[in-house]
């Protein structure tokens, strides 16, 4: 936020000036946003992926649950995948792409004990995608769609078992008071652009245009660097760590990913979470998956 309110206006003598509203409070569902820029309701804004999967099921290609156990393995990835993504928001939605980072890794936090993925079966599990529902159907849960700012009190309520949300998040809103077992495996991470509507940006002189070019990419590997932080601070103060720092000391109980739950994520990936998304997205998705993604990833599609 300080780059928005402080360090743009600064750069740019005042010229740009930035108002940071969360969704939530600007009243807008995530899931709009695609559309909102693309008609220039929102100038200028965060598109979260996973979301957009409704509208273009190839935006969240690089968020497909179980792909990335780790950030430098998702950066990887995404360097490949960056350039098609560009293109895709330029030409199909009207979209200037400036940058790509993600939050904290999107981990299971239960109510309950488990032991690994396959006691997720007959459970009922708070999901914010299609993608994270395809994953969890494919191992016998329920997926079931609350929104962020709804999560804690449907969880305190007992309408999930379990949640999928940032590993920091779900401690500062208080998962980690009302559950009892952290999964540690990512599920995923939870990847957002920052981008303009085409006209809005064509609107900004060109001078402003080249700095802000200039000056995200910092901006971006400071996300980057923080949401692997958090990702690490987020299971630190949920289980109780004494190394927590940024958040609220908790008891849960961290269950580690074994390495047959390894192999059982990257095999429901193959069998069910990519073939529905190819199914979703249409025979023009499999070639760029495969040229990019597939590539970084080692699991290609197919159009069948």
């Amino acid at each position: 936020q300080p780059f928005w309110t402080q360090t743009l206006p600064a750069l740019t003598h005042g010229q740009l000036q930035a108002e940071i509203v969360p969704f939530d409070r600007a009243g807008i569902r995530g899931q709009s946003m695609l559309r909102l820029m693309q008609l220039g309701v929102v100038p200028f804004g965060t598109v979260l992926l996973a979301l957009s999967n409704v509208d273009d099921p190839m935006l969240g290609a690089p968020d497909l649950p179980g792909l990335f156990a780790d950030l430098p393995a998702l950066r990887r990835a995404l360097a490949l995948f960056r350039p098609m993504l560009q293109q895709r928001l330029r030409e199909r939605h009207g979209i200037e792409l400036l940058a790509v980072y993600a939050y904290p890794a999107q981990m299971l936090f239960c109510r309950r004990a488990l032991s690994g993925l396959d006691d997720l079966a007959g459970r009922r599990v708070r999901v914010s995608g299609v993608t994270q529902a395809d994953l969890m159907t494919a191992l016998g849960a329920q997926p079931v769609f609350i929104e962020f700012a709804d999560l804690l009190p449907q969880v305190t309520a007992g309408t999930v078992d379990c949640a999928i949300t940032g590993s920091m998040s779900g401690n500062t809103i208080g998962l980690h008071a009302i559950s009892s077992h952290l999964y540690a495996l990512p599920i995923s991470w939870g990847l957002q652009v920052f981008a303009a509507n085409a006209a809005a940006w064509a609107a900004l002189p060109a001078p402003l245009q080249l700095l802000l070019r200039q000056h995200l990419p910092q901006l971006e590997q400071a996300i980057w660097n923080e949401a692997e932080r958090e990702t690490g601070d987020g299971v630190a103060c949920n289980t109780g760590a004494a190394s927590c720092q940024g958040g609220q000391r908790g008891r849960m109980v961290l269950v580690p990913a074994t390495p047959a739950d390894r192999q059982r994520l990257h095999q429901l990936v193959q069998q069910q979470v990519l073939p529905r998304w190819a199914k979703r997205c249409g025979q023009d998705c499999v070639p760029l998956w495969n040229s990019t993604l597939g590539q970084a990833t080692g699991l290609p599609a197919s159009s069948r």
